[in-house]
């Protein structure tokens, strides 16, 4: 377990180090991330024993019992069977936004939330050059389907927890039976079904976020030293084979092959090398499959930086695009522009645009150099909010409230005070699989979960 995963899960278990919390559950070290895991994946498993209800199961982890009956939907309150293990939500938000986000992280959210929300269903869309998977999630039961994805670039790695953030945020209303700037949750997800790709760059972002193996390390030390100028590794927004993903689809990538070459990026780099051809990598081919099998109506890929809306590709401007766009920007208070020339060529959104005709968008959230801190995670989801909705529901926003409005849930999450020198350190340790701890006596792993191999 990397130790920033690490130090997020002990935050959560309420204690300042490793020795207090060996200490106070009276373990052994050996024992240590088993015994944590519940803090990251945000929930315990309890085994039914008679006189047990919803309630006085939540009672006892101190949780919301509606909570533990959404986590287990299959099962009838009134008659819980005796010896049945069962899901118990912990009662904090899931997502972390306080420590970079890396591929490890993801994994153990996605983990918890889809134990959290059955709803929520995961799918592996593709594998990366170094083995890590590409997710994507699915919500909702609509005809309309919808595509976002976030972290095409590596150094763009907080749109992954922004996204995640939305996400879970429209999970928790839909289970509560609330609304989100007066949109009815609940009645939305029958109407539509979004699919989602937070982390379509899983390598590259591992690069900048301190989860690579110290082979790997290396390996893009290699490419990066034939570009001194561009500073290593926070400059880095290709995967780890060098190729930019956002420049590697089929939208004019000639045209892109000619710009990035003359300005030096003809071969792997740590930013704008197109590839030796369109779909080259296996991450922008998930994409591109993945993309074909759902048709979409609509699209949205996250990136930062500038507080800006790209609506469409070149002169190809799908009906009802700016429209929508304009709404996106009214309601966030981004701006809707044109794509800069040198950057119109070869993208996700581009190649959406080009071969459905729909509408697509590049959004770049936040403001500054990249990476992006995570002291402006917190206003880059009251502005995005109301993009990822009018996004799912095609742009009737006639009682929509402002971006800003929507501070539930932010109050307690304080970001780091220097987050760089945080996790800098931590560039090099590899990553294992997950262990669970189960209350009352039983261990094992989220795959033997799945398999219903436990205790």
């Amino acid at each position: 377990m990397l130790e920033a995963t690490r130090r997020v899960a002990l935050r959560r278990a309420g204690v300042d180090s490793t020795e207090e919390f060996l200490e106070r559950e009276q373990i052994q070290p050996e024992l240590l991330d088993v015994a944590l895991m519940p803090y990251l994946v945000g929930y315990d498993l309890w085994r039914i024993q008679p006189g047990d209800t919803f309630y006085s199961v939540a009672k006892k982890f101190s949780t919301d019992p509606e909570a533990v009956s959404a986590a287990n939907p299959k099962l009838r309150p009134e008659m819980l069977p005796i010896g049945k293990l069962i899901i118990v939500p912990k009662s904090f938000d899931l997502v972390p936004e306080d420590v970079p986000m890396t591929w490890e992280l993801l994994r153990y959210t996605i983990h918890g939330l889809t134990a959290r929300y059955p709803q929520l269903r995961e799918n592996v869309i593709g594998t990366t050059a170094y083995g890590r998977t590409v997710i994507q999630l699915r919500l909702g039961d609509g005809d309309r389907a919808v595509y976002y994805n976030a972290s095409h670039h590596a150094n763009e790695w907080i749109t992954t927890p922004l996204v995640m953030m939305m996400l879970e945020r429209v999970l928790k209303a839909q289970r509560r039976g609330e609304s989100i700037l007066d949109v009815n949750i609940g009645q939305l997800l029958m109407k539509v079904t979004l699919f989602l790709v937070p982390m379509v760059n899983p390598d590259g972002v591992d690069l900048v976020t301190g989860g690579l193996n110290e082979q790997e390390y290396e390996q893009a030390e290699k490419i990066a030293a034939d570009y001194p100028e561009i500073p290593f590794p926070d400059g880095w927004k290709a995967n780890l084979r060098g190729v930019d993903l956002n420049l590697n689809y089929p939208a004019r990538w000639d045209e892109a092959r000619t710009i990035k070459y003359e300005m030096g990026f003809d071969s792997p780099a740590p930013r704008d090398f197109v590839g030796l051809t369109p779909l080259s990598e296996r991450e922008s081919q998930a994409m591109f499959n993945t993309t074909e099998e759902i048709s979409p109506e609509l699209v949205i890929a996250w990136h930062t930086q500038g507080k800006e809306i790209y609506w469409k590709f070149l002169d190809l401007e799908p009906v009802g695009a700016e429209a929508l766009g304009q709404q996106m920007a009214d309601a966030s208070g981004y701006s809707l522009e044109d794509v800069p020339y040198a950057s119109s060529f070869a993208g996700y959104k581009d190649w959406f645009i080009q071969d459905f005709e729909r509408p697509g968008y590049t959004i770049e959230a936040g403001e500054g150099e990249n990476p992006l801190p995570l002291s402006q995670l917190e206003q880059m989801y009251r502005d995005n909010l109301p993009i990822f909705l009018l996004g799912m529901m095609a742009g009737t926003v006639d009682t929509m409230k402002t971006g800003v409005e929507e501070r539930e849930g932010m109050e307690n999450r304080a970001p780091l005070a220097d987050e760089k020198q945080e996790w800098k350190a931590m560039r090099r340790i590899p990553a294992p699989s997950f262990p669970v701890r189960v209350q009352g006596g039983a261990f094992g792993t989220s795959e033997q979960r799945s398999r219903g191999e436990w205790g």
